[in-house]
């Protein structure tokens, strides 16, 4: 089991509930926008960084 791998699927599945949770408080106007941004900027950089744990990490038998 790499390590590296299912880190970077975890971090992949939380931005992705990121995104989702920031685009639905948009849509409701329920939240501050501040925070808004800031869940959105935390939620991009985990998506792309777990994208890019489980692109670069190379299967070891």
């Amino acid at each position: 089991m790499n390590l590296k791998r299912t880190f970077g699927a975890i971090l992949t599945v939380l931005g992705i509930i990121g995104l989702i949770y920031t685009g639905v408080s948009i849509i409701n106007h329920s939240g501050q926008i501040t925070t808004l941004v800031v869940i959105g900027i935390i939620a991009i950089l985990f998506f792309f960084t777990g994208i890019s744990l489980v692109r670069t990490t190379k299967d070891e038998v």
